[in-house]
């Protein structure tokens, strides 16, 4: 058989041992596993990229043999792309559409050997080198005062539960025992405006959230990062202050509490001292509280380097605050709609966890670029824009090998603008809030007494009005 002039055959290798030839049959994919593409996903995750890749992790074929590098690379991603299907399928899948290679997938073992040999750190750099800003300079909600706005947040993922995983990952414990699954924990810099993973970092599940997000401080330059109340340190603030980051982080109640002086809008600088520390400590830094209530609930505390009352106003600050929420809807749609709600990644290996985990972050990365084009030749918001069709029809181009050349890809990409109106716009985003308690029991095993209180009368999705912020001034 053939496929764009390469002749996919059996072919066989001798080697003389003593006085015996050996004869060694290779696989029928030699040779032609290296034309296999990602569909849409091309468009970014080039040919070109991946051997640049390789070559900067000094990753070689050793040997020749069915499952090359590049082809793994792309193998990888369709494991995240496609994350509810077996090894067989996401194979099946990516060459389905050329004549016969479908008739020779690789067992199981081979595609987990070939995996072992590529490693994480491939696919590490090849999320480092396709990451960044995407929104431009006029998009609503994703600057403030020529500051990027972004999001510094983190999620868990669960992997299977094998030893060497819950030594290298850890996992929740109950009452000294381990409880479920092993979990590795991802944090990442996110872009409010676009949901684009900037930068991130992954470490197990006894790794603090503040530890890692401290290693994306260089990512940060001249952006406004914010960050919920689980992150504020003195060793943190340093961080991103120092690569040229600008601060905006809510704080418990307890944190920076005592004024060092009013400002005139109510707001005040106080001191946040190293964990432990009391007074003035020399290691402490000076930052600006914005206190503030949302429809007259609890106190919000806000701790930001931004210290002018008059160039930052307080009720903007507060107002601002919540684009962090934009985090969490990235995270949704990794792990709900890409990864699937509640799948447990397929790795018992950590390091093949971790490839796992960069996999799925480029992916995200690649459908965020198409939502975005999409918005930009419609003239809409790209929360506007279904990223479940988008991720569907992705998933499609692989599967009919469709978009495999430059010129296909555009024509696949024209297509799916004319769908926008049609079927992938979702109108404009309306205000929502659900209850934030546990909506299943931790376990079918749960006791009675447990499962009463977790199954506490639940209200779904709701449209809510526009919250009310009123400032607390000192």
């Amino acid at each position: 058989m053939n496929y764009r002039g390469h002749r996919v055959m059996t072919l066989a290798t001798t080697r003389r041992v003593g006085g015996a030839v050996i004869v060694r049959a290779m696989h029928p994919w030699m040779g032609v596993s290296g034309h296999v593409r990602l569909g849409l996903l091309t468009r970014w995750v080039t040919p070109q990229l991946v051997t640049q890749t390789l070559a900067e992790c000094g990753k070689r074929d050793s040997r020749p043999g069915a499952l090359p590098a590049g082809f793994m690379v792309y193998f990888v991603l369709a494991l995240a792309l496609f994350q509810q299907d077996s090894y067989d399928d996401v194979a099946e899948n990516l060459v389905g559409g050329i004549d016969g290679m479908a008739e020779f997938i690789p067992n199981k073992s081979s595609f987990t050997r070939a995996r072992q040999r590529l490693g994480s750190p491939v696919l590490r750099a090849l999320f480092r080198r396709l990451a960044g800003p995407l929104a431009p300079d006029d998009l609503t909600g994703s600057f403030y005062q020529g500051m990027r706005l972004a999001a510094v947040d983190g999620f868990v993922l669960d992997v299977p539960d094998s030893p060497t995983n819950r030594a290298a990952f850890g996992g929740p414990v109950k009452s000294g025992q381990s409880a479920g699954f092993a979990q590795v924990r991802v944090v990442t810099l996110t872009e409010c405006g676009t949901h684009a993973q900037m930068d991130a970092a992954v470490g197990g599940f006894n790794t603090g959230e503040p530890e890692l997000a401290i290693a994306l401080a260089g990512s940060a330059r001249g952006m406004l990062v914010i960050m919920d109340r689980g992150f504020p340190g003195v060793v943190l603030w340093k961080a991103y202050a120092g690569a040229g980051a600008h601060l905006l982080l809510r704080a418990r109640l307890p944190v920076a509490h005592r004024p060092v002086e009013h400002l005139p809008d109510g707001t005040y600088l106080a001191r946040m001292n190293p964990a432990g520390q009391k007074g003035a400590h020399p290691d402490g830094v000076l930052v600006r509280v914005i206190e503030y209530q949302v429809d007259g609930g609890e106190t919000v505390r806000l701790l930001t380097d931004l210290v002018d009352p008059v160039a930052y106003p307080a009720a903007e600050l507060a107002a601002l605050y919540h684009e962090r929420w934009e985090a969490e809807s990235a995270f949704r749609q990794i792990k709900t709609f890409q990864r699937g709600p509640a799948e447990v990644l397929r790795s018992g290996d950590p390091d093949m966890v971790r490839q796992e985990v960069w996999a799925h972050l480029v992916v995200h990365h690649c459908l965020t670029r198409i939502v975005m084009g999409l918005a930009d030749d419609h003239g809409i918001d790209p929360d506007r824009v279904s990223f479940i069709k988008v991720l569907k029809h992705a998933r499609r181009s692989v599967v009919r090998q469709c978009t495999d050349t430059p010129r296909k890809i555009k024509q696949f990409l024209a297509a799916l603008v004319g769908k926008v109106s049609r079927k992938l716009d979702n109108g404009v985003r309306r205000l929502r809030e659900a209850d934030r308690f546990l909506k299943r029991p931790d376990s079918k095993y749960s006791s009675k007494l447990s499962y009463r209180v977790n199954s506490r009368d639940r209200r779904p999705t709701r449209r809510v009005v526009a919250k009310v912020i009123t400032l607390c001034p000192r």
